[in-house]
């Protein structure tokens, strides 16, 4: 009898399937994690547990529940001025498909200026720096540069906090002291309490992204799946504002003029010359 592995067979620890007897290419039941999702999950579980699920292999406690449904909420919708929903937007109104509306929306909102690979970076400084604010000063004051060839432009803030910013914006301290209120003995209360001084080093207000960060760290979030979840979270006000540009029409849609530093000017001027 032999015992030789498909090479062609996935290996997950995440998912297992059940084929049905008639159709092996259909699945009878499907686990999650150990969980029977259509027989215990379905109609029980909440989508933020069941993705929690998905990412942790564990069920959520019911503080890792509340905090991912605030943080769901303050990331699903960055608004029109966010990038990366003007994106979608600009690729809704030009009559782009649905996968090319979201694949810009996650292009653009992929970055290290207010998008997933920041909150990367803020959740690799919680690694670093912990809840030590003379670590963190350290690090804010004097930023250790990548060792390894980044496919990422140079980041030109600090990240977590909001480079244009005079003062750390309401929402940003309205979900702070949600999620803190939640998640109080971890990353969320220390940098409730430690915002100011934090800011100051950083020279920068905190942003959306640092809550993000900590609330995730508070969660155990890995950078990777921090970054990815945040990817995710982020698309459901991109996919809305760029239907309903689809619908009123490119009539009604600004077309910003580009602030080119070599523009060289109209191709009629070029060729009069």
């Amino acid at each position: 009898m032999s015992h030789a592995v498909n090479p062609n067979t996935i290996r997950s620890s995440i998912w297992e399937e059940e084929p049905q007897a008639d159709n092996p290419f259909a699945a009878a039941a499907c686990y999650c994690r150990g969980y029977d999702v259509y027989g215990d999950l379905l109609g029980k579980a909440s989508y933020i547990e069941y993705m929690y699920l998905l990412f942790k292999g564990e069920r959520p406690t019911p503080g890792a529940i509340a905090a991912l449904e605030i943080l769901a909420v303050a990331l699903a919708n960055p608004g029109p001025r966010d990038p990366s929903v003007h994106a979608a937007m600009a690729a809704g109104v030009g009559g782009s498909t649905a996968a090319s509306v979201l694949m810009a929306a996650v292009a653009v909102g992929a970055g290290s200026y207010g998008g997933a690979r920041e909150v990367f970076l803020a959740l690799g400084a919680w690694e670093n720096n912990g809840t030590e604010l003379a670590n963190w000063c350290s690090s804010l004051a004097s930023p250790v540069p990548p060792t390894r060839l980044q496919v990422w432009p140079e980041l030109e803030h600090p990240a977590g906090f909001d480079p244009y910013g005079k003062h750390c914006a309401a929402p940003v301290l309205r979900t702070l002291s949600l999620l803190a209120d939640i998640l109080p003995a971890g990353c969320l209360a220390w940098l409730q309490q430690e915002r100011a001084a934090l800011e100051t080093a950083a020279g920068f207000p905190l942003a959306m992204t640092g809550v993000a960060a900590a609330a995730l760290a508070d969660l155990d979030f890995s950078p990777n799946e921090g970054e990815m979840l945040t990817l995710l979270l982020r698309l459901p006000g991109a996919a809305a504002h760029a239907l309903e540009q689809g619908k009123q029409g490119f009539r009604l849609f600004p077309f910003f003029e580009l602030d080119l530093e070599n523009d060289p000017g109209p191709s009629c001027q070029k060729e009069s010359k």
